[in-house]
């Protein structure tokens, strides 16, 4: 059987927002535009605490050499159950990073909280939390109301959607703060990443989680040719 494979999103506050809400996501959170990583003043529209950043990072070589190299060293995931600090998802659905980019998002962390009761959000959630890698795959792959929902919001965005057949060399990435850590959660990688402590008053946008996170890949991006073609949002309040 042919494997599925989706119409890319756009990383857009609007198409985000819509998926998480029609999923099942609390109308009391939306998405944000991040402007810049430093400047407090083009920060100041995005409600804190920022409970989750989606961003989609171009793979360029000095990227891909780092992945591939720290997944070298990394054994297969088989975190599952109730213990399980962040819920990851491997990516069996071509072209689907930015709705598993979103389900990280919204499904981990202090984000979980506005998971409505007997939503689809909630149902993938709970049937996810028992499995293991492969079965929480298969799971995704067969949930139609996950595919129903990416499917609704494919043509919503700034530019036209359309399929492809190839990779065009992006990747969704999501960062979410739990159980005091930052975690890197990607579908095509082998499992979470544990990207170090925050403290209490450390959010997602906070300098040091930037540090451990989007802006270490954008330091890679600049060692390996400069390829900044990436865009952040931020999942927060509605403002």
């Amino acid at each position: 059987m042919e494997k599925k494979c989706w119409i890319m999103l756009e990383n857009n506050p609007e198409v985000m927002t819509r998926l998480a809400t029609t999923l099942g996501a609390s109308p009391s959170l939306e998405f944000h535009d991040i402007y810049s990583l430093s400047d407090p003043s083009l920060l100041s529209h995005i409600p804190r605490p920022a409970l989750a950043l989606l961003a989609i990072i171009p793979l360029t070589p000095a990227w891909n050499h780092d992945r591939q190299a720290e997944d070298a060293q990394t054994p297969e995931y088989t975190g599952h159950g109730p213990s399980e600090p962040v819920i990851w998802f491997k990516q069996t659905i071509g072209h689907a990073c930015g709705s598993i980019g979103l389900l990280h998002s919204v499904i981990n962390g202090p984000a979980a909280e506005y998971v409505l009761p007997g939503s689809d959000l909630a149902g993938i959630r709970d049937a996810a939390v028992p499995l293991r890698m492969e079965e929480r795959a298969q799971m995704l792959y067969d949930c139609g109301p996950f595919e129903a929902a990416h499917k609704s919001v494919e043509q919503v965005g700034d530019t036209a959607a359309f399929p492809v057949t190839e990779h065009v060399g992006q990747h969704f990435v999501a960062f979410v703060k739990a159980a005091g850590r930052l975690w890197e959660l990607e579908g095509s990688r082998k499992g979470p990443i544990d990207r170090g402590g925050l403290e209490d008053d450390e959010d997602v946008l906070s300098p040091r989680a930037l540090e451990l996170g989007l802006k270490r890949m954008m330091r890679l991006e600049e060692s390996g040719g400069g390829d900044l073609r990436f865009s952040c949002i931020a999942l927060a309040q509605k403002a």
